[in-house]
C-alpha cells in the first residue's frame, strides 16, 4: 500500500504488457491502448509526439482520424489506471509517461545494469553477477510478443539485444569466478534462441571444456561455423577461431578462473591478431578546426557516457543547425576524437537528403554501401530493404563501430541504418531535427560565437592581418554572419591575395550584403557569403562556376568538366583544382569533384536569361560527351551490337581512352549515376533526340548488370522523348527496348504492348532490324505466358529475318529463346537443337551472356533427355564463363542446374554450395522471372535430398512469384513441386490440391507436365 492508503501500481513490458494494482491486474482496453501505453512506457520521461503514437498504433496505414482517436485512449488510460492523470501527463506536441520509482519494470532493468556496471569497475564480480541476474529475472518474454506494432517491436528489439548483452556478461563473470558446469544448460537454452550469437557459443565452449569436454567444446565451433556459412556465408569470427585454436592445443591459460575471453580485445583500439585492417571511411579531419569548443566538448562527453549522461553511452548522437552553420565539420572532429573507442571501423555516409537537384539516398541503396564497406561481397547482399536491414544489423552484432550519417532528410532514411548493438555510435547531421528518432541525444548548433569566429580567421589568415586590423576583421565577423563556411571562404580569399587588406575585403562585403539584403537571415546570409565568393574570382572563374553548376549527378571528373567547359582534360583540371582551393569544390577521390550542396544551389542560381545560350550549348556538350563515350564503351563490351545513326555530331574533344573491355566497364561503374541523370537532365531540357540515343546505350549495361528497374525506368523517359520528337524509327528502337525491360521485371502485359507496337513501327519503316527484336521479345513473352504457339510463330519470323539480314548476334539470342519455348514445352530434342545452334554461332563473336544461357539452355535438354554427363560439361563451360560483372539472374539459373546435376551424378558437396549460391543470386537480380525459376529448381532439389519442409517452403514462393506476374509455366512447376512435397510430408487432400490446379494450368498452355520435370524427380 502506499502511503495515501492506494495499492501500489506496478507497469511490465518487459514481456506481454500489465498493469498491476497492489495484486489486482488492471484492464487496459483494447489494443490501440496497449500500444499507446506500451509506447509511452518505452520512453519513461519523455515526449512522445502524437505523430509517433500514431505510427505505434497503426503502423503506416492510420485511418483519418487517428489523433483523435489516441486522445480518446490517452483518456481511456488515465481513467482506467490509479493517478492515471499524474502517470500520463500532456506535455507540448505529446505526451509522456511518469511511473514512480519501483513501478516500471524497464527502470529496475536500467537500474541493476547501471550498479552491476559499477560493480564490475570496482573489481566487485559477485556483486556484479546478484545484479545482472536480478535484471535478467524480470524478462518474461519478447516485448508485447506478437500484438505490438512495427515501432514497438523494433524498441523490442533493441531491448531484447540489452538482455543479450546482459546475459553475455553474466555467464563472463561467472565464468570469471571459476564456474562452469552450472552454466552449460543455461547457455545451451539461450543459444537455442539466438544459435549466431558467437559470444555465446564461446562461453558454451569455454563452460564445456574446464568440464573436461574438450570433444563437445569442438562440435560447438563446427555448428556454429556450419551455421555461419549456411545463414550468412562467413566464417566465424577471429576471437571465436582464437578460443577453438587454444582448446585444440589444450592451451593452460583456459584452466585459468580468471580467464578473459577472446570476446574482448586486449587493449581498446587493437584488432585482433590476424583480423583485417577495420574500415575507415571517414571525411578528413581539417587540421585548423578552431571554435565550437564547448560544443565539441559536451558532444565527446555524451558519446564517451560522461556528465549528465550518468555513465550511459548513447547510441545515437545527433546534430542539428542551418546550412553552412559547420555540422559535418564538427561531427567529423568529435568522431575522430572518439574513434580509437571504437576499433571495429569509422564509417561515413552522405544521405543527401537537402542537395539541390538530386533525389535523397533511398535506406537500401545506403545499406547497399555500409553492407560493402563492412566487406560484404556485393553477391551477398539482398535486394530488398528488410534483407538488407537485417544483415546490417547481424553483421555489425557485438562490433564496436562508428557511422556518421551525414545530410539526412527525414527520420525514414535513418531508422533502417541504426545497428542494434549498443557498442556501435551512430552520428547523425540534419538541417532539421528528426523528432521521431527516438532515444537520441541532439545538439543544436547556431552560428558560432565572435570569439570563435575570430579564432578562425586568425587560424586561417595568419596572427599578424589579425593584429595589424582588428576593427576591420570584426566587422568582417559580422558581416558574415559568424557562419564558419562565410568564414572560410573570406578568410581564404584574403589569405591567397597577401596584397589585399582586411578593410578592403570588408568593403566589398558591404556591397554585397546591399545588393542582397532579402539575404540576410537564414540560408539567406549562407548565400550572401557565397556570393562574396563568386564576386571576387575573375571572369573565367566565375562563369565555370556557373557552368559546372549544370552537371547531374553528384560527381564529375576532368573530362566530363572539360565537355561542359568547352576546354581541354588539363584545362578544366586546372579550374576544378582552383575552384578547390577556394573551398567551392570538394574531393571526394583523386580525379572526382564535387559540389557542397549550398554552393552547388548558389552556382545554379547564376543561371539567367543572360546565360541561357552559353548554358544550353555547355548541357548540349556534356551529352555529346556522354553519347559518344558510352558509344565507344558498347562498342567493346557488346560484341556484334548494330551501331545506329543518332543524327548527332560526335564529340571531338578530350575522351578517357579504354584499352579493354574492363576499363569500359569500370567507367561504367563509375559514371552509372551521372549517366541516369544526364538522361533525366536530357529530357528536362527538351533534348529528345539525345535523351533517346543516350538511353539506348545506357540500356545495354543496365540489362547486363541486372538493373532492370533503371532499365525500364530510363526505358519508359526514352519512349515519351521518341514520341515528342516524332521520329518513329527511334521510337520503334525504344519500345522495343522498354519490352525487354518488362520481360525482365515480370510485367508481362506492358512488355507485349510495347514489343508489339515496336514491331509494327518497325514493319510500317521497313526495319527489318527492329522488326526482329520486336519479333523475339514478343515470343519470349508468350513463352513466359504459356501461349506456345503463338511463341513459336513469332520466334520463328525473328530467326528468319535474323538469317537474312546476317546478324548472328541477335540470332543466337533468338535461338536460346526458343531453346527455352521447346524444353517449356517438353519437346526437348527441338530444344538441344535450338540450343546447339546458337553455340555454334557463338564461335564467330564474344557474347559472353547469351553464350552463357546457350550453353545452360543445352543442359536443361540434355537433362530432359536423360543425358547428365553432357549436361555437366555444358554447365561447366557456362560456370567458366561467368564472372562478377554477369547478370545475377543467369548465373544463378546455371548454379540451380548445375547443382541437380551434381546431386544426381552422386557430387553433394558441390551440389549444396551450388543450390546455396544460386538462391543468394536469385535473390539480388532484380528478376522475379529468374528467382522464380531457380526456387523451383532448388525446391526440387531439396525434395531429391528428403528436406521436403524447405522444398515445400521454395515452391510456394515460387509460385508466389509467379502468379503475380502470370509466368504460367513456372506456377505450374511450382504447384507440382508443392504437391509433391505436401503428399510425402503427409498431407494427401493439399497434394491433390495442388496437382489438380498444375494440370488444369498445363492442359491450358498445351502441354504435359514438361519431361525436364520428369527428369529431376526421378
Amino acid at each position: 500500500m502506499s502511503e495515501r492508503g492506494e495499492a501500489a501500481l506496478r507497469f511490465n513490458i518487459l514481456g506481454p504488457l500489465e498493469a498491476w494494482s497492489g495484486t489486482t491486474r488492471l484492464r487496459l482496453g483494447g489494443a490501440i491502448q496497449e500500444r499507446v501505453l506500451t509506447t509511452l512506457l518505452l520512453e519513461p520521461g519523455r515526449v512522445v509526439p502524437v505523430g509517433r503514437l500514431v505510427q505505434a498504433a497503426w503502423d503506416d496505414d492510420p485511418p483519418a482520424t487517428a489523433p483523435h482517436q489516441i486522445r480518446k485512449a490517452v483518456a481511456d488510460l488515465r481513467r482506467r489506471l490509479p493517478r492515471g492523470d499524474q502517470v500520463i501527463v500532456t506535455d507540448g506536441p505529446g505526451y509522456r509517461a511518469v511511473p514512480a520509482e519501483g513501478e516500471l519494470d524497464l527502470t529496475e532493468f536500467a537500474g541493476h545494469l547501471r550498479d552491476a556496471g559499477r560493480a564490475a569497475s570496482a573489481g566487485s564480480p559477485r556483486e556484479a553477477v546478484e545484479e545482472l541476474s536480478r535484471a535478467l529475472a524480470l524478462w518474461r518474454g519478447p516485448v508485447m510478443a506478437d500484438t505490438g506494432s512495427a515501432v514497438i517491436q523494433a524498441a523490442g528489439t533493441t531491448l531484447d539485444e540489452r538482455r543479450l548483452a546482459a546475459a553475455e556478461q553474466l555467464f563472463e563473470l561467472r565464468l570469471g569466478l571459476g564456474e562452469a558446469a552450472g552454466l552449460i544448460g543455461d547457455l545451451r537454452d539461450l543459444i537455442a534462441q539466438k544459435p549466431l550469437r558467437e559470444t555465446l557459443r564461446g562461453h558454451l565452449m569455454l563452460a564445456l571444456y574446464r568440464t573436461g569436454r574438450q570433444a563437445e567444446a569442438l562440435e560447438e565451433y563446427q555448428k556454429v561455423r556450419e551455421l555461419l556459412l549456411e545463414e550468412l556465408g562467413v566464417d566465424p569470427g577471429p576471437r571465436l577461431g582464437e578460443l577453438h585454436a587454444a582448446i585444440l592445443r589444450e592451451a593452460p591459460e583456459l584452466a585459468a578462473p580468471g580467464l578473459r575471453l577472446p570476446s574482448a580485445p586486449a587493449a581498446p583500439g587493437a584488432p585482433a591478431p590476424g583480423r583485417a585492417e577495420p574500415p575507415c571511411t571517414l571525411p578528413y579531419d581539417l587540421s585548423d578546426f578552431t571554435g565550437r569548443k564547448q560544443e565539441l566538448d559536451a558532444l565527446v562527453d555524451c558519446i564517451k557516457g560522461g556528465g549528465e549522461q550518468g555513465g550511459r553511452h548513447s547510441r545515437i548522437v545527433a546534430i542539428d543547425g542551418m546550412g553552412g552553420s559547420g555540422k559535418t565539420t564538427l561531427a567529423v572532429r568529435a568522431a575522430h576524437q572518439v574513434a580509437a573507442d571504437f576499433p571495429d571501423g569509422q564509417l561515413h555516409l552522405d544521405l543527401r537528403g537537402f542537395t539541390p537537384g538530386e533525389s535523397p539516398v533511398s535506406p537500401a541503396t545506403a545499406l547497399d554501401a555500409l553492407l560493402r564497406a563492412v566487406g560484404t561481397p556485393g553477391d551477398r547482399i539482398p535486394d530488398d530493404l528488410q534483407g538488407r536491414t537485417a544483415l546490417w544489423r547481424s553483421t555489425l552484432a557485438q562490433r564496436r563501430l562508428l557511422l556518421l550519417v551525414d545530410n539526412a532528410l527525414d527520420v525514414g532514411q535513418v531508422l533502417p541504418l541504426l545497428p542494434a548493438s549498443h557498442g556501435c555510435l551512430v552520428l547523425v547531421t540534419s538541417r532539421a531535427r528528426l523528432v521521431d528518432l527516438d532515444g537520441a541525444e541532439w545538439f543544436s548548433i547556431g552560428p558560432m560565437s565572435h570569439e570563435d569566429s575570430m579564432l578562425l580567421i586568425e587560424e586561417v589568415l595568419g596572427a599578424a592581418r589579425v593584429v595589424a586590423e582588428p576593427a576591420a576583421t570584426a566587422e568582417l565577423v559580422r558581416l558574415c554572419g559568424r557562419l564558419p563556411l562565410a568564414l572560410r571562404i573570406v578568410a581564404a580569399r584574403l589569405r591567397n591575395r597577401p596584397r589585399w587588406t582586411v578593410e578592403y575585403l570588408v568593403d566589398r562585403l558591404r556591397d554585397e550584403t546591399r545588393r542582397l539584403e532579402e539575404l540576410s537571415a537564414g540560408e539567406r546570409s549562407v548565400a550572401a557569403s557565397l556570393r562574396l565568393s563568386y564576386q571576387i574570382m575573375d571572369e573565367e572563374h566565375r562563369v565555370a562556376f556557373r557552368i559546372l553548376g549544370l552537371r547531374p549527378g553528384a560527381d564529375i571528373d576532368v573530362y566530363a568538366a572539360a565537355a561542359l567547359l568547352g576546354t581541354g582534360r588539363r584545362d578544366a583540371e586546372l579550374v576544378l583544382e582552383r575552384l578547390l582551393d577556394v573551398h567551392l569544390l570538394q574531393q571526394p577521390a583523386i580525379g572526382l569533384y564535387r559540389f557542397h550542396d549550398l554552393v552547388h544551389n548558389f552556382a545554379q542560381s547564376q543561371c539567367g536569361p543572360d546565360s541561357a545560350q552559353d548554358d544550353i550549348e555547355a548541357v548540349l556538350r556534356l551529352l555529346d560527351y556522354y553519347l559518344t563515350t558510352t558509344e565507344t564503351a558498347c562498342e567493346l563490351l557488346f560484341s556484334g551490337r548494330r551501331r545506329r545513326s543518332t543524327g548527332i555530331p560526335a564529340y571531338r574533344g578530350d575522351q578517357p581512352v579504354f584499352t579493354d573491355a574492363a576499363d569500359a566497364d569500370g567507367w561504367f561503374g563509375r559514371e552509372h549515376a551521372n549517366l541516369v541523370a544526364a538522361i533525366s537532365l536530357a529530357h528536362r531540357r527538351g533534348l529528345d533526340r539525345h535523351t533517346v540515343c543516350l538511353t539506348r546505350n545506357v540500356v545495354f549495361r543496365l540489362n547486363a548488370r541486372g538493373q532492370f528497374k533503371e532499365f525500364r525506368d530510363v526505358g519508359r523517359i526514352a519512349v515519351e522523348a521518341a514520341r515528342r520528337l516524332g521520329d518513329v524509327a527511334l521510337l520503334g528502337v525504344s519500345l522495343s527496348n522498354l519490352g525487354v525491360a518488362c520481360w525482365k521485371l515480370g510485367h508481362f502485359d506492358e512488355g507485349l504492348v510495347v514489343a508489339t507496337e515496336a514491331r509494327d513501327v518497325a514493319v510500317r519503316l521497313r526495319d527489318q532490324h527492329t522488326e526482329a527484336h520486336g519479333e523475339s521479345t514478343i515470343g519470349l513473352l508468350l513463352t513466359v505466358l504459356g501461349r506456345h504457339p503463338e511463341a513459336l510463330v513469332h520466334l520463328e519470323r525473328a530467326i528468319t529475318l535474323e538469317r537474312e539480314l546476317d546478324i548472328p548476334r541477335a540470332e543466337a539470342e533468338t535461338l536460346t529463346n526458343l531453346s527455352t519455348l521447346y524444353a517449356q514445352w517438353g519437346r526437348c530434342e527441338e530444344a538441344a537443337t535450338a540450343a546447339r545452334q546458337a553455340l555454334e554461332l557463338h564461335r564467330g563473336f564474344d557474347y559472353r551472356d547469351n553464350h552463357v544461357m546457350a550453353l545452360t539452355d543445352l543442359a536443361f535438354a540434355h537433362i530432359g533427355l536423360g543425358q547428365y554427363e553432357d549436361a555437366h560439361q555444358r554447365l561447366e563451360q557456362a560456370r567458366a564463363l561467368c564472372d562478377s560483372s554477369s547478370p545475377p539472374g543467369d548465373v544463378a539459373l546455371a548454379l540451380a542446374l548445375s547443382a541437380w546435376v551434381a546431386e544426381c551424378m552422386g557430387r553433394p558437396a558441390p551440389a549444396a554450395g551450388f543450390a546455396r549460391r544460386a538462391l543468394e543470386l536469385a535473390r539480388v537480380s532484380g528478376s522475379p522471372t529468374r528467382q522464380a525459376k531457380v526456387e523451383n529448381l532448388i525446391g526440387e532439389f531439396c525434395r531429391r535430398r528428403g528436406e521436403y519442409e524447405k522444398a515445400l517452403s521454395l515452391h510456394a514462393h515460387a509460385h508466389e512469384l509467379a502468379t503475380a506476374i502470370s509466368y504460367r509455366a513456372e506456377q505450374a512447376r511450382a504447384l507440382n513441386g508443392m504437391a509433391d512435397a505436401a503428399e510425402t510430408l503427409g498431407d494427401t487432400a493439399l497434394a491433390l490440391e495442388y496437382r489438380a490446379a498444375a494440370a488444369e494450368l498445363f492442359d491450358a498452355m498445351g502441354c504435359p507436365v514438361p519431361l525436364v520435370e520428369d527428369r529431376l524427380r526421378a
